[in-house]
């Protein structure tokens, strides 16, 4: 089986990795990172406005933003896809191509459930921080830009990271709607072959594994130099009173 799984690789590894580019579209693994890419960076600023305004006192902005959220969490992704895939060209009467409507979904998808996070490590903080920061004359833009923000995402760190891994495994969607992502590549040479189908795809299951597994890696690594940090930041204001007293000793000590 693994002598199979590597002819495949050497027979089809440019599809794999660009799909038909540049007879065609670009495709297979080079476009699910692309994808991947930009749903995490443009998801990342859409999930910090949806946190502060479902924290905002505003419920022109609450409110809707808050059921923007509801609705996201509690739907499939799959129906989301589906819906602004029929839907979009629909409403706007343009042919709009696949890889914009399922980048849109994953914005949007993403996005709430980040969201939540942004908002839990702010939360987490507490309301003392804001209150301190607004007494020092900052307004209420300028301390969440200067001070709750960055201790905010600072603490989040590797459940951002967590969230990303997901956003790449929900790439896979993607083919439902034609996207020539990697499943999309993965799913043509098995047409192909048509006698291979679970080599086919556990070479795609690898190749994903292989991904996420790595930034899994890396958040792990993140959460662990987040602990030390936190440990040390801790431990200088016990060394501090003990420091002070070997000072005092010394100088009993030394007296006559």
């Amino acid at each position: 089986m693994i002598g199979d799984m590597i002819t495949i690789v050497h027979d089809n590894w440019l599809l794999l990795l660009i799909g038909q580019y540049p007879n065609g579209p670009l495709g297979g693994l080079a476009n699910t990172i692309i994808l991947s890419a930009l749903a995490i960076a443009l998801a990342f600023p859409v999930s910090i406005l949806m946190a502060m305004a479902r924290l905002s006192k505003w419920r022109f902005l609450r409110w809707p933003v808050t059921g923007l959220v509801y609705v996201t969490r509690g739907v499939p992704l799959l129906m989301l896809i589906l819906w602004s895939y029929f839907l979009v060209p629909l409403w706007t009467g343009a042919d709009v191509p696949s890889f914009v409507i399922m980048l849109t979904t994953l914005v949007i998808y993403q996005g709430a459930f980040l969201s939540e996070v942004v908002r839990a490590g702010i939360v987490a903080l507490g309301a003392g921080q804001m209150d301190a920061a607004r007494a020092l004359g900052h307004s209420y833009i300028s301390a969440m830009r200067f001070i709750i923000l960055p201790q905010a995402l600072f603490n989040m760190i590797p459940s951002m990271i967590s969230t990303f891994v997901a956003t790449i495994k929900d790439t896979t969607l993607g083919y439902v709607i034609n996207v020539p992502d990697l499943t999309f590549a993965a799913s043509q040479v098995n047409n192909q072959l048509l006698t291979q189908p679970f080599q086919v795809f556990l070479i795609l299951a690898v190749v994903y594994y292989a991904i996420c597994w790595s930034l899994t890696y890396l958040a792990n690594a993140v959460e662990r130099r987040i602990a030390k940090r936190r440990a040390g930041v801790v431990s200088r204001p016990q060394q501090a009173p003990q420091q002070a007293l070997q000072a005092q000793a010394k100088i009993i000590t030394e007296q006559p």
